[in-house]
């Protein structure tokens, strides 16, 4: 049973035994150093210790505290708590703009010929990008159009005035709302150095106007750098179909070399890819004993390489320690962002060699081997023979692969569903819409994020999901969240006839689609972001995306990206639901400011709730709400018990 006492505990049977095997051996992971802490900062919880400037730090005190409420400069409680969720949402569209940037230099090296290993892979996609940034392509070779394309992304970082290009795209009351708040982002990094200036001490002292500016900076991600991420790993990578994979711990091979990539950006493993494949290096592993050479995935690396070429996830965020704990692991890569550092120390009790693949990140104890552009074929040869080399030092008697895999569908994204709907000649989104006007269908709701031990693994994402499914809610993910469904059998066809209400069913029985579709990983909800502006398209269910009956949850959320994502959500007019509250309830007024208030200004706003049937019950009221307003039809079917 949960811990509530009522619910049954969902948690991966695969970490439970991994976990297990663990604490025999004495090795900690991130669950034991979560407990050898005990109880966390309950002032950082509350958002009310300013570490901006060094007259402190000041730990205030909540109302009705003996504390002081103002800080050694006089700063409010509410100011304290708004410059660090401002700061909050600067970092974390930081970070995956960075990788939007990444990738758009990783383009402009292809097109020119710098970047061994990579070419264009969606010329489609290419030329419509083209279109849209204003890239001239009449008579022009391929690579001149690319060219032109990275450089134009590249410009949305840099320019001093906006809006940024692929804003654009918003419908335009959602634009509007945008001007009229002052919130158009204009170049990328020029929102996030906004941030910083105005929540250094002495500048910005007003918690709204600190809010309105870290969500300029989120915008600036979410229809920016994000975008660009997304987009040009599709031109390079290819856009992703939906395609069969596995995941879980299972997908690891006791008979052949295992080389683990986790991280978020897929520019090496792609290249890990391509020379796993190659006849010299699966030579060399046959010699030592070995069947083959076997890639899998972690985290958000895992889900792109996943959707576009199928390989197997071994896990997500929570998991990453795990896969080394069943001794089975050669060489496990990474490269940014979401990579414990304590994976060295699990790594130390094995013969695993973490490689760090990174400029930006170095991990003392690692293994450095640096990725860059102009030499990808010939490091992912390296790291891949240092993996089979490596094999001949694995204990037998130590492995212990759990026996459990899932098989999934992942890869769904904005074109490959206008496709699923409509067919090749007349792709559209008509018959989501129409399952929504009709009421087989009561929304869409967004999953997305992460994992963390202060929850039971993967409960959460579980259990919100299950609920959604028998309320008639159609469930899009991404990141650490799709991998735990997928886990549980819900990337599959036929789990909406095990799971989902009788109307959801009947659209996925028509249209072949699982009742969870997999979108990629956490920088990829910018495809949800798409999808939402299909819908508007489509027509008939909202003119703006605070109209359409959608809404979006982050059960397991702990990372700073997490927070710049749910800002550019309710920024966009989207009710989120997140599973722990921000680090601002010492703040009453912010609290009130980004749970309420904000409503009236965007469309969205944020909902704090950490019981997934109580949040899942909060989505569907939002969603019958934006049904009344539209004056659509009544729910078709009655809500009935099924089998989660």
């Amino acid at each position: 049973m949960s811990q509530d006492g009522e619910r049954p505990v969902r948690t991966d049977p695969a970490s439970i035994e991994v976990r297990e095997r663990a604490k025999a051996a004495g090795i900690a992971t991130i669950w034991d150093r979560y407990a050898a802490l005990g109880s966390q900062c309950k002032v950082g919880e509350l958002g009310i210790c300013c570490t901006i400037c060094h007259l402190g730090p000041c730990n205030l005190g909540v109302p009705g505290s003996r504390r002081p409420q103002v800080g050694v400069c006089g700063a409010t409680i509410d100011t304290v708590a708004a410059r660090r969720l401002a700061r909050d949402m600067a970092a974390g569209s930081a970070a995956h703009s960075d990788h939007g940037r990444s990738v758009a230099h990783l383009l402009l090296l292809a097109a020119r010929g710098q970047a061994p290993g990579y070419t264009i892979r969606d010329e489609r996609k290419l030329r419509a990008l083209a279109v849209e940034l204003g890239v001239t392509q009449d008579g022009r070779p391929v690579g001149e159009i690319a060219e032109d394309v990275a450089l134009a992304c590249l410009e949305q970082f840099g320019r001093q005035e906006g809006p940024i290009v692929f804003l654009g795209r918003a419908p335009a009351k959602q634009q509007e709302t945008w001007r009229k708040l002052g919130i158009v982002p204009r170049g990328i990094d020029r929102e996030i150095v906004d941030v910083m200036h105005r929540t250094n001490m002495g500048v910005d002292n007003d918690y709204r106007s600190l809010v309105l500016a870290g969500i300029r900076s989120a915008l600036a991600d979410g229809w920016g750098g994000s975008m660009i991420a997304t987009d040009l790993q599709d031109v390079l990578f290819g856009t992703p179909r939906p395609i069969r994979a596995q995941m879980n711990l299972g997908v690891l091979r006791p008979d052949q070399v295992n080389i683990v990539v986790h991280g978020h950006e897929p520019v090496l493993a792609e290249a890990i890819a391509d020379a796993a494949g190659d006849p010299e290096l699966l030579a060399q592993a046959k010699a030592l004993g070995a069947t083959g050479i076997n890639v899998a995935g972690i985290c958000c690396t895992a889900n792109e390489v996943l959707m576009r070429r199928g390989i197997p996830v071994a896990g997500n965020f929570l998991q990453q320690e795990l896969a080394l704990i069943t001794g089975a692991v050669e060489a496990f890569l990474v490269d940014v962002q979401c990579i414990m550092p304590g994976l060295v120390e699990v790594a130390a009790c094995f013969h695993t060699e973490i490689i760090s693949t990174s400029r930006q990140a170095r991990i003392p104890g690692t293994v450095a081997i640096e990725m860059t552009e102009d030499r990808a074929p010939e490091v992912a040869r390296e790291i891949i023979a240092r993996a089979v080399a490596n094999y001949v030092r694995r204990d037998p008697r130590r492995v212990a692969i759990p026996d459990h895999k899932m098989d999934v569908i992942a890869g769904f994204t904005t074109e490959s569903i206008t496709h699923i709907l409509g067919g090749t000649y007349r792709g559209g989104w008509r018959p989501l819409n129409d399952g929504i006007i009709a009421g087989r269908i009561r929304g869409v709701a967004g999953v997305v994020g992460c994992d963390s031990p202060k929850q039971i693994q993967d409960q959460g994402h579980l259990d919100l999901v299950y609920e959604l499914l028998r309320q008639d809610v159609l469930v899009v993910q991404t990141g650490c969240s799709a991998i735990a469904c997928g886990k549980a059998g819900l990337l599959q066809p036929e789990a909406a006839f095990r799971y989902a209400g009788r109307g959801l069913q009947e659209i996925c029985e028509a249209t072949g689609i699982p009742p969870v579709l997999h979108t990629g990983s956490c920088v990829d909800n910018s495809r949800i972001l798409t999808a939402c502006i299909e819908m508007v398209k489509e027509g008939g269910i909202g003119r703006s995306f605070d109209e359409l009956p959608v809404a979006a949850a982050a059960p397991g959320w702990w990372s700073e990206k997490a927070i710049a994502i749910g800002f550019y959500a309710i920024a966009s007019g989207v009710f989120t639901v997140l599973g722990s509250p921000l680090n601002i309830l010492g703040s009453e007024a912010l609290t009130r400011f980004v749970t309420e208030e904000i409503e009236g200004l965007t469309g969205g706003k944020f909902a704090f709730e950490s019981d997934p049937i109580k949040a899942a019950q909060r989505i569907v009221a939002h969603l019958d709400s934006k049904r009344e307003a539209l004056k659509l039809r009544p729910m078709m079917y009655e809500t009935v018990a099924v089998g989660a």
